[in-house]
């Protein structure tokens, strides 16, 4: 194909789009203002660019290949997650909603023309190997990641499970990178778990969003109230990378009496929405924590920007990840689609977090806790012959609040702020409470002083 011949088809596939947009111009004011051209010039620099790679690089690349290579590279180097989608990356994205897949359980992106990873799947082989958000991947087998797109580097780690694959890691804090070999295993992980944490306080952990995220966290809900009165919820959306942008509106919808979770604009009209809560807040007056931090991306930070901006829930933990993009797939053959970036989205109060995150109201580091508590000081229960009490109860509650703080400082910090909330609102409630007793009996001691007098 001579550069001539190249330039002419190109000329004509973009005719038919400059001539659409002209036509659609003529039934638009604004659109008539703006002249639309076809930019000739690049057209053929990239017509010859083309032709002298087709002559010159070492190795024979069919023009097929190379139109691919082209479209791939104008996707990649708009932002980090448009892509050219085909039929393997197609499957990879049904499952990444449905749920279940074969590989390593990781979420990436790409950081410094390399593969990043945005955060480990809780229950996958990559925690089970160590891997952490934030991590480089520099190799991949031994191939370099420098260059490759996520669904490039993707096909390198799936597999079939119980194969091996061996990753060059590179960490921050390390000096050198270090490999780490990840045995690939069919990662089916339920997106919502929940459990009582100690008497009537809830942990409802979700680990991305699924299509029926949001639905599993109100029957979490519903499940927690029939086994008694809700106290308190924690919410963690942790190391979540996000998913489905409806669940997300599903889920702090549950805790909201309607009103905006989020809303969308890009330069396309149809990229201008609002997505509105249902009626009917599913735990009223009870207080919330949701759990944060730099791997709580996309979904997650819809929920946790909706509910801080609503007032409804306290935002602890650390800074989250900043994406604040919405991916629309856009079909360009029956094999071949476009992911790309069309929108951003913003909180309630008009925020948009990309590239900021949502900053928590409570900022907690992730650390490890010492107790300089000494445990074997004799209290009154060691001395021979003490009386009993029987409250088992509030010893249970107190061993699981001392394993938690071992275990995770984080989730711990969330309980105590919420038995700190009931604790006040108790006291307020007293307080007003005995100020209402007071003034009735000011106003009967006045009735009693009328009667006596008109006795005497």
């Amino acid at each position: 194909m001579t550069v001539a011949r190249l330039t002419f088809w190109l000329l004509i596939l973009a005719s038919p789009l400059v001539w659409g947009q002209e036509a659609a111009s003529e039934k638009s004011e604004a659109a008539t203002e703006t002249t639309v051209s076809i930019p000739l010039t690049e057209l053929k620099l990239f017509a010859d660019t083309f032709d002298a790679i087709r002559k010159g690089y070492v190795e024979d690349v069919s023009d097929a290949e190379l139109f691919e290579m082209a479209v791939r590279g104008m996707l990649t180097s708009l932002d980090p997650h448009s892509a050219y989608l085909k039929d393997d990356d197609y499957s990879d994205l049904q499952e990444s909603t449905d749920g279940q897949f074969s590989g390593l359980g990781i979420e990436i992106g790409t950081r410094g023309g390399f593969i990043s990873i945005v955060t480990p799947i809780d229950g996958s082989p990559a925690v089970e190997a160590g891997l952490k958000a934030g991590d480089v991947i520099l190799k991949i087998d031994g191939k370099s990641t420098q260059g490759m797109t996520t669904g490039e580097s993707s096909l390198y780690m799936r597999g079939e499970a119980g194969t091996d694959v061996t990753l060059e890691i590179g960490r921050a804090g390390q000096s050198q990178p270090f490999d780490v070999v990840v045995t690939r295993g069919v990662i089916n992980v339920p997106s919502v778990r929940s459990r009582e944490l100690v008497d009537g306080y809830w942990l409802i952990r979700v680990s991305r969003f699924q299509r029926d995220s949001g639905e599993e966290v109100a029957d979490a809900i519903i499940s927690a109230k029939e086994k008694g009165p809700v106290k308190g919820l924690i919410l963690d959306v942790r190391n979540n990378p996000g998913g489905v942008m409806g669940a997300s509106v599903e889920m702090a919808g549950a805790l909201l009496d309607g009103g905006l979770v989020v809303y969308t604009q890009g330069r396309h009209p149809q990229s201008d929405k609002e997505y509105e809560a249902a009626a009917g807040d599913m735990l009223p007056g009870v207080p919330v924590v949701v759990l944060i931090n730099g791997g709580s991306a996309s979904a997650s930070e819809i929920v946790a920007g909706a509910l801080q901006d609503r007032g409804r829930a306290v935002i602890m933990g650390t800074q989250s990840f900043g994406k604040g993009s919405v991916q629309t797939i856009l079909p360009v053959s029956e094999t071949r689609a476009l992911k790309l970036t069309t929108s951003l989205y913003y909180t309630p109060s008009g925020r948009s977090i990309q590239a900021e995150g949502i900053v928590p109201d409570v900022v907690v580091e992730r650390a490890t806790i010492t107790s300089i508590e000494n445990n074997r000081r004799i209290r009154e229960a060691d001395l021979r012959g003490s009386l009993e009490n029987s409250g088992e109860t509030e010893t249970q509650d107190n061993e699981a609040l001392l394993q938690i703080s071992s275990e995770d400082n984080q989730l711990y910090e969330a309980l105590t702020l919420l038995k700190g909330i009931n604790v006040y609102q108790s006291s307020t409630q007293r307080l007003t409470d005995n100020d209402l007793t007071d003034n009735d009996l000011t106003d009967n001691e006045k009735n009693n002083e009328i009667q006596n007098t008109n006795d005497d």
